[in-house]
C-alpha cells in the first residue's frame, strides 16, 4: 500500500499530526492522531456541565476522468466529552462506548487518537487502483444547546477544526496483516 504525503489543512487550534489508511483482514482502517493546543475555555465549559460534541468524517474517492470523482465510502464517528461532577471523572463516549478518566488531559488526548476506524470492505475496493482518502476532526457545533451554538458561532478559541486533510493510496488485495 502507498501513502502520499498530505499538505497538512489546518484550521483554528486543531491539526492532524498523523493519518493513515490501513488494511486489516477484510477490512481498510484509519488511524489518525490530532494535535490540540491547551483551551482552559473549552475545559470551562465542560466542567459547567455541558457535554462537548466532536465529529471526525472520513470519504474516499476515486478519480473519474468522464465525470465528478464517484464516493466509494463515507463514514462518520461521533464523539461526546463530559464532565461528570459526582464522581469527578471525565466521561468519553464514541459511539455507544463510554470511558472514564481521571484528568481532562487523560480524556483528550484518547479523544484526539483515532485508532483501527473500520472505514471500507477490501472487498468493494479495486486491486491496484488510486483512491483519495480525505479526513477531518471538528467541534461538531449542531449537536450544542442552541445558547452555545450563539456564543460559539464567533469565538476564535472554540473553532475547532482541523479543516480536511488528504492523501493518496493504492488498494491492495494482498498485503494484509
Amino acid at each position: 500500500m502507498l501513502l502520499a504525503p498530505a499538505a497538512m489543512a489546518s484550521g483554528k487550534g486543531l491539526e492532524f499530526r498523523s493519518h493513515e489508511i490501513v488494511p486489516i483482514d477484510l477490512l481498510y482502517v484509519v488511524n489518525a492522531s490530532v494535535d490540540m493546543p491547551p483551551n482552559a475555555r473549552l475545559e470551562e465549559i465542560l466542567e459547567s456541565g455541558v457535554s462537548i460534541p466532536f465529529k471526525a468524517e472520513f470519504v474516499l474517492t476515486r478519480s473519474r476522468w468522464w465525470w465528478l470523482d464517484e464516493t466509494v465510502e463515507q463514514r462518520n464517528i461521533d464523539f461526546r466529552l463530559f464532565y461528570h461532577a459526582l464522581t469527578r471523572q471525565y466521561r468519553l463516549s464514541i459511539g455507544s462506548i463510554h470511558r472514564s478518566f481521571r484528568t481532562y488531559d487523560e480524556a483528550l488526548r484518547a479523544m484526539l487518537s483515532i485508532r483501527n476506524w473500520a472505514v471500507a470492505d477490501r472487498s468493494r475496493l479495486a486491486d491496484g487502483e488510486t483512491y483519495t482518502a480525505a479526513l477531518r476532526f471538528r467541534l461538531d457545533m449542531s449537536q450544542l444547546p442552541k445558547p452555545f451554538q450563539v456564543v460559539i458561532f464567533g469565538n476564535r478559541d472554540l473553532d475547532l477544526t482541523t479543516g480536511w486533510v488528504q492523501w493518496n493510496f493504492v488498494a491492495s488485495a494482498t498485503d494484509a496483516r
